[in-house]
């Protein structure tokens, strides 16, 4: 039996495993449900064995798949153990800091309050941003390439974090001002429902489902205008026309540039904004940043 399985291939055997349905495993993955198969098909060529059978009542596992199934869970939960030790371990020096974001915090100077609060109590540190695609949502969470950082909720593998709230805000929508809805003082959802909506990279998971408005939605699927990964290319597709999209309300004057406006929205859910840090890491810096950041927004 060769060795050379990947960590991505037991990830996609073990999700089609629990679901035992390649459909609801694709969309757990956020990959298509053709390209799951094949995968899936592909490690069983590799490991000489079918792993999951599959017919017209569905999908089960075979005893080659029964028996691999709670060792691919171990490889996966060492994996992702071990990728938080090395996470910890690429924080440099324990005197340095990296705070992810996507976008800057704003928000009244929430951002220099936090670091006012954070140098007192640690003088020692030095805090260094590193700014991210909204291709990750964690903001570099995820790779371990930020120690703390500023992300929406909700986060991909949620249960791998912990936060505190910044901010919680009402979602309006941003829209071109020569769009018909912009007319009106207020707009009810189910009257933006039909338009084109800008979109975040599938990357984002569930965060991409949130700016979609997923459940608000009634199990009536999005129209996508364009897919958008920073809020440069957010103004210049509402510009064009291409869609409308939501924003929190802390996050308005970014895009309301020339040509785009915001109106409140009703029937939505509020937007929350935190920050968050990996599950037990107790580094004394994490601790300082997010207390800083809990006073501040205590505060606000």
């Amino acid at each position: 039996m060769t060795t050379d399985v990947h960590v991505r291939d037991l990830r996609y055997f073990v999700t089609v495993a629990e679901e035992l349905h390649f459909t609801r495993a694709a969309e757990r993955l956020y990959v298509s449900q053709p390209a799951l198969s094949k995968q899936i098909r592909a490690l069983e060529r590799q490991l000489g064995v079918e792993l999951l059978r599959r017919d017209r009542q569905g999908v089960e596992l075979t005893a080659a798949g029964a028996a691999l199934l709670p060792h691919a869970r171990r490889v996966l939960a060492a994996w992702a153990q071990g990728a938080d030790v090395v996470a910890q371990a690429r924080a440099a020096q324990r005197s340095t800091l990296v705070v992810g974001m996507s976008t800057s915090p704003g928000r009244g100077g929430l951002l220099p309050a936090i670091r006012s609060r954070f140098t007192a109590a640690r003088p020692e540190a030095v805090v260094r941003l590193r700014q991210v695609s909204w291709e990750d949502p964690t903001a570099g969470l995820a790779d371990g390439d930020a120690d703390v950082a500023f992300v929406w909720l909700p986060l991909p593998d949620q249960e791998r974090y912990a936060w505190t709230v910044v901010a919680e805000e009402p979602r309006l929508v941003a829209l071109h001002e020569g769009h018909p809805l912009a007319a009106r003082a207020e707009v009810d959802f189910a009257d933006l429902a039909d338009e084109p909506f800008l979109a975040l990279p599938p990357s984002a998971g569930p965060l991409r489902d949130h700016w979609l408005a997923l459940d608000e939605r009634d199990g009536r699927p999005p129209r996508v205008g364009a897919e958008i990964a920073s809020t440069e290319e957010t103004y210049e597709a509402l510009v064009a026309g291409l869609g409308v999209c939501l924003v929190a309300a802390g996050n308005v004057p970014l895009i309301t540039l020339g040509g785009v406006l915001t109106r409140p929205v009703r029937g939505l859910a509020p937007s929350r904004y935190v920050l968050a840090w990996r599950k037990g890491d107790r580094r004394p810096l994490v601790r300082a940043y997010a207390d800083a950041c809990r006073q501040v927004a205590e505060r606000a």
